[in-house]
């Protein structure tokens, strides 16, 4: 199973203990459920990658080590979830955050997506200015589509990883017991 071939990665319980510049780090990350691997965690680290992969710029890993930390899930899990957003994916994403908010607040058809302004290097000063307006007209949207487009793919991602492993269980207990049952053979 999964489980056993990931093991060798996770980090042993003793190794906080092992150097000295990672016993400092025990009262935080030597938690032995911010290593674990079953439903539970998988579940919740997913999530937390979900929401806090669309926090705007490094704060990203910082915001999944304070939900981990509070909530006791997989740690590295969620740290390797939070890479759905990179420099390809962000732009899409952060655009269906804006119609989702757009939709959100019942204005689909009444707003389409400015049009980017052009900047000008020559007189950036005036292309500052040009562009703090442009995200200004996007604020009331994205200000509630980001948080819902956060909290959407967090619950939708910890319900599809509970469901995977419910069936996955499922169907190893049904192989368990197919490989259990004597085949009687008809002479």
């Amino acid at each position: 199973m999964f489980r056993r071939k990931i093991r060798r990665f996770i980090v042993a319980p003793g190794f906080f203990d092992r150097y000295w510049f990672t016993r400092k780090l025990k009262p935080w990350l030597g938690h032995p459920a911010l290593w674990a691997i079953n439903r539970r965690s998988v579940a919740g680290a997913v999530a937390a990658g979900l929401f806090c992969g669309l926090i705007p710029g490094p704060f990203q890993l910082f915001g999944t080590l304070i939900w981990v930390s509070v909530v006791r899930v997989n740690l590295p899990l969620a740290y390797a979830v939070t890479l759905y957003t990179n420099p390809l994916t962000i732009v899409p994403l952060y655009l269906f955050a804006l119609a989702y908010g757009h939709f959100i607040l019942g204005s689909t058809g009444a707003h389409s997506l400015p049009p980017v302004p052009h900047w000008n290097w020559h007189a950036w000063g005036e292309s500052l200015g040009q562009f703090t307006d442009w995200l200004l007209n996007l604020g009331p949207a994205l200000a509630v589509g980001l948080p819902a487009t956060m909290l959407t793919f967090s619950v939708v991602g910890y319900c599809l990883v509970r469901l995977f492993w419910n069936v996955a269980v499922r169907l190893a207990v049904l192989r368990r017991k197919k490989r259990a049952t004597p085949r009687v053979q008809h002479g």
